[in-house]
């Protein structure tokens, strides 16, 4: 029995020790786990002071409150909906039926709506509503296909130009032929 007067306080003060160390290595880790899911150095302080004061179930009141992610996961979670936000924005529709296209598309692969065009000189794409070619400068007026040659979709224009420039009818016979019915 003597011998257990002279172990007992021993064994109490291990236990005392190890609760002690996992109360503090609890404090630690509360402290460590809050920097990193908040900036607000209150809420550091709240957080270390709560599971300080109320050991094991502070800890539970601060898992249940803390933030779901942390400042890392917050970061890398904005950098992936940018970088989306900015794949979508980047590629262009068409605007006949607002389907996803290339931007070296020269026609929509859904509804074949002319989208580009070529430049005569340079023989870079260029916008429809462009005037000028940026890449050479040259001045650009809507090209008037002739009749003699149909385009890459196989469709007839509906207007030639002469050496005047003046624009007339693709096929004057089949514009009498039809007047005539």
């Amino acid at each position: 029995m003597s011998t257990l007067k002279e172990i007992g306080p021993i064994v109490v003060a291990g236990f005392v020790a190890f609760g002690l160390a996992v109360w503090f290595s609890i404090v630690v880790w509360t402290f460590m786990d809050i920097r990193s899911r908040s900036r607000d150095k209150l809420v550091w302080v709240f957080a270390t002071a709560l599971v300080f004061i109320f050991n094991v179930f502070g800890l539970i009141v601060y898992l249940i409150l803390r933030p779901h992610e942390t400042l890392m996961q917050a970061y890398e979670r904005s950098l992936e909906e940018e970088a989306l936000l900015q794949e979508i924005e980047e590629r262009p529709i068409c605007p006949n039926c607002r389907h996803r296209v290339e931007a070296t598309f020269r026609i929509c692969p859904n509804c074949l709506h002319k989208l580009k065009d070529v430049c005569t000189v340079c023989e870079k794409l260029v916008e429809m509503d462009w005037t000028v070619c940026p890449y050479c400068t040259t001045e650009r007026k809507i090209p008037i296909a002739l009749a003699d040659q149909p385009t890459q979709l196989g469709v007839v224009p509906a207007a030639t130009s002469d050496a005047a420039g003046a624009a007339q009818p693709a096929s004057s016979s089949g514009a009498s032929a039809s007047a005539g019915r």
